[in-house]
């Protein structure tokens, strides 16, 4: 399939493209992370080589949910109350703001792919211990579904 000539021009260097299904993964777990780095665009320009759609798609979905896990498990590693006690709030609201990150806060992780504040919300769900089976899940469809529709409108353009 030729390259169309705005794609063409394009230069990520040879080592993504050498790396492959394991570069992709690599770069898509990278700019879950708060590195800045796009993902997107080294996506597109692998739809044009020899991969599948489908192991594309799973490739750049499960690398990026992983890297949002890890900021997730970053902020496991805070302290609510300590952090709760530093911007002044008391230990009663800290314990509220938990306990409603605990009970709802998780569909939030649905926007986690989200430029400049997905990271922050991986974060505060894992800093106020937001359950990690549905966040992960949760975080995976977001993510997968931006995927999807980086590659549904790739080929609808080539």
């Amino acid at each position: 399939m030729p390259i169309p000539g705005y794609l063409a021009t394009m230069e990520l260097g040879p080592t993504w493209q050498d790396l492959g299904l394991p570069g992709l993964f690599l770069a898509a777990f990278l700019a879950a992370t708060i590195l800045p780095f796009s993902s997107e665009a080294l996506l597109a320009v692998m739809a044009l080589g020899p991969w599948s759609t489908w192991s594309l798609w799973i490739c750049a979905s499960l690398g990026n949910t992983l890297g949002g896990l890890s900021s997730y498990g970053l902020g496991r590693l805070g302290d609510g109350r300590r952090l709760g006690r530093w911007f002044g709030a008391s230990p009663e609201k800290v314990d509220r703001v938990t306990d409603r990150v605990r009970r709802s806060g998780v569909w939030s992780a649905l926007l986690c792919w989200l430029p400049v504040i997905g990271d922050p919300i991986a974060i505060a769900l894992g800093l106020f211990r937001a359950p990690v089976g549905p966040v992960s899940i949760l975080m995976f469809v977001g993510k997968a579904a931006r995927y999807a529709v980086v590659l549904v409108a790739l080929r609808a353009l080539v």
